[in-house]
């Protein structure tokens, strides 16, 4: 059964560019969450208030609206002190969010892998830590609904160094599986195997991408956070060179800093590649402020050097006539368009063409072997037998380091 819910927000000089955009969001993720939105009340201020976010009269009207509409829930658009939350739901006598809580009980509902459930975890106590002194009604009342998954199913201690050696213990569970992700990533990074990484905005058709590209049936639907674990697929291309892709958690608006945090090896699945593929929600009305988000977050998380290929998806749901992108070199398509997929791998080609150094050598007959591996490791373009002198002129591009330990340069 969905938890009726009000969501509140306050627009100030400070965010009033992207409120309207946030405030729209934020109703996204309730719905999420398996919320049911019956009411939103929005205030403009100069500056927040210290005790109750919205102010006594806001306060009053929210408990009217709380009233008339059943409500079991309230939603703030702004992350809330613990004095904040504890005063509201003094007043209002229901449980009282923030978005962090609701972004957080979201990733523990998708979180899949044992290290995705563990940075959930992690990032949930870190967020509760300061919140457990003087909020023993709220903690009775974990257990059911949204905001109380992940550690809220197991009843939470208020003893702070209970929740410490927890966190300690979970830091170490994590440490571990790092370390085994690593040696993966090191392992990819010694091999010939181009790599590519998909990001993007929340629910910009990442994973729909992934799916047609590397042609499996990995968990995509039209919701926010549909992916939360990286998830790292083999592709092959008409030409027979391998590469790998990595779809990895989508980016939001306002990210909790606890998740940059916590999921920081997570993310960092999307830092080795040899390129990026930015997806992006050509149809949706903020996708200015989508695209500004995630640059930002690339820039924040080091990312900003790798070489990037917008891919501007859901060309179906908008008129191309009048689209302009802002962000070059893209390629506009429609993930669940077969012939549009084909421009995306045209357009990865020439990127791959830019990345790579170029060759252009002589094979004898008996160097099969080597054209075996230079179709699986590179992107070979043609490659002619010559009856006459018996042997193969080939073409293509590779990484500079292949070409010397074959002796190709």
């Amino acid at each position: 059964m969905r938890e009726k819910a009000i969501l509140v927000g306050v627009e100030t000089t400070t965010n009033q560019e992207k409120f309207n955009d946030s405030m729209e969001e934020l109703k996204n993720l309730t719905e999420t969450a398996n919320g049911e939105v019956v009411a939103v009340l929005t205030q403009k201020r100069q500056s927040f208030d210290q005790k109750t976010m919205i102010g006594k009269g806001k306060i009053a009207e929210l408990v009217q609206l709380i009233d008339a509409h059943e409500a079991e829930l309230v939603i703030f658009n702004q992350e809330l002190s613990p004095r904040q939350a504890q005063t509201i739901e003094e007043y209002t006598n229901v449980r009282v969010l923030d978005r962090v809580q609701l972004i957080l009980d979201i990733f523990a509902l998708r979180a899949r892998s044992k290290e995705g459930k563990l940075q959930v975890e992690l990032a949930q106590l870190n967020y509760l830590l300061p919140r457990l002194l003087g909020q023993g009604s709220q903690l009775s009342r974990l257990g059911g609904g949204i905001g109380t998954r992940g550690p809220g199913e197991t009843k939470l201690e208020t003893d702070r160094r209970h929740i410490r050696h927890k966190i300690i213990l979970i830091k170490k569970a994590l440490k571990e599986v790092t370390q085994h992700r690593e040696r993966s990533r090191q392992k990819r990074n010694h091999s010939a195997i181009f790599r590519i990484g998909l990001i993007g905005y929340t629910n910009a058709g990442k994973s729909t991408l992934l799916n047609q590209l590397t042609q499996t049936d990995s968990y995509a639907e039209d919701q926010l956070f549909a992916t939360l674990d990286p998830l790292t697929k083999k592709w092959e291309l008409a030409e027979g060179m391998e590469a790998t892709i990595t779809d990895t958690v989508g980016f939001i608006q306002d990210l909790p800093t606890q998740l940059i945090e916590s999921f920081h090896s997570t993310i960092e699945e999307s830092k080795d590649v040899d390129l990026l593929l930015h997806v992006v929600d050509a149809s949706a009305v903020n996708r200015h402020q989508q695209e500004k988000t995630v640059t930002e977050l690339m820039d924040q998380l080091s990312m900003n050097q790798l070489p990037l290929l917008t891919v501007y998806n859901k060309k179906d749901r908008l008129d191309t006539e009048f689209f302009t992108p802002t962000l070059f070199p893209y390629v506009l398509i429609s993930a669940k368009n077969k012939q549009d997929v084909q421009k995306i791998v045209q357009a990865i080609k020439q990127q791959i063409m830019e990345i790579l150094e170029p060759y252009d050598r002589w094979l004898e007959a008996d160097q099969s072997p080597l054209l075996y591996q230079l179709k699986k490791q590179t992107l070979l373009i043609s490659s002619e037998y010559d009856e006459t002198k018996n042997g193969y002129q080939v073409k293509g591009f590779a990484r500079q380091q292949f070409l010397m330990s074959k002796k190709l340069t």
